[in-house]
């Protein structure tokens, strides 16, 4: 279902960029925005492993460093049938985890050492057991995917509002005029508020994913419901101070926090709903 809803998702992106496309007056306008974005994507799609974990001051471990948290990764890796991914610890005291990597190849899993303070064994399988759902659902190359159509459409908008500004635009015969500069500008402002609430819904989708991808690895969905609410109640106890927006979209639970009509950005789904499908995941089992 939830794989249903992001394809779903990504083609009212689509939708979304061919019709700012037309505003701007063609096709060229609409590529060259395009390109712009899948560049700028595609460098954060190949270096965001590196650029994300240095940001954290994560260090890479060994089973040496700490047997427990490896020997755990490298157990739920082999359950999933995935190469054995890096594992980093982040100096960090709120609890917290994501996973970052442009393939099962070349992945990564981190996790704070308030994580693993707080958590038991079994509660901190079902974290990294979600994390490696993530890699093994290839939810950074589908990130990167919403992110280069939402960064396309903000980009096609900004050229449609300087248009709009030095009197750019289609002749009247076409749609212009008065009326056709107040709905260029219109789709200027709303289509790039509409992508982002798109990117923001595929996230979430990917969240819900996770969570039931990652519970089928651990076999324990009350064990992941379990440390959710945990980690939901210490991450506003210990917000993570270094937190980003840019990066919010890969932590487990979101380091940053907002509620109410900002809930409609948020790139985690309501906590609640989360440990919901998990305690019913387990009843079905």
């Amino acid at each position: 279902m939830q794989r249903l809803k992001t394809t779903f998702l990504l083609a009212l992106l689509t939708v979304l960029m061919v019709a700012m496309g037309q505003a701007l007056g063609g096709r060229s306008g609409m590529m060259m925005a395009f390109v712009l974005a899948l560049g700028m994507n595609f460098f954060s799609y190949w270096f965001s492993d590196k650029i994300v974990l240095s940001m954290y001051g994560a260090q890479e471990i060994g089973p040496q460093d700490h047997p427990m948290f490896y020997n755990l990764v490298r157990n739920l890796a082999a359950r999933a049938g995935l190469p054995m991914p890096k594992v980093y610890i982040i100096p960090s005291d709120s609890p917290n985890a994501f996973a970052t990597g442009r393939n099962p190849e070349h992945a990564a899993v981190a996790a704070t050492e308030g994580i693993l303070r707080i958590l038991s064994p079994e509660e901190l399988e079902g974290v990294m057991a979600h994390e490696l759902a993530h890699v093994q659902n290839r939810d950074i190359l589908i990130g990167t995917i919403a992110a280069t159509f939402a960064g396309a459409i903000s980009m096609i908008g900004n050229m449609l509002q300087w248009g709009a500004m030095f009197g750019g635009g289609r002749d009247d015969e076409e749609g212009g005029g008065i009326g056709g500069l107040v709905g260029s500008l219109a789709m200027a402002i709303i289509a790039p508020i509409a992508a982002m609430l798109i990117q923001m819904a595929v996230s979430r989708s990917r969240e819900y994913l996770a969570d039931a991808t990652g519970a089928e690895i651990c076999g324990r969905p009350l064990a992941l419901a379990a440390a959710l609410r945990k980690l939901h109640m210490a991450s506003h106890q210990l917000p993570m101070q270094e937190a980003r927006p840019a990066t919010a979209h890969m932590f487990i639970v979101n380091p940053l926090t907002g509620g109410g009509v900002m809930a409609l950005f948020s790139t985690h789904p309501p906590m609640e709903e989360r440990i919901a499908r998990l305690e019913q995941m387990a009843v079905r089992r």
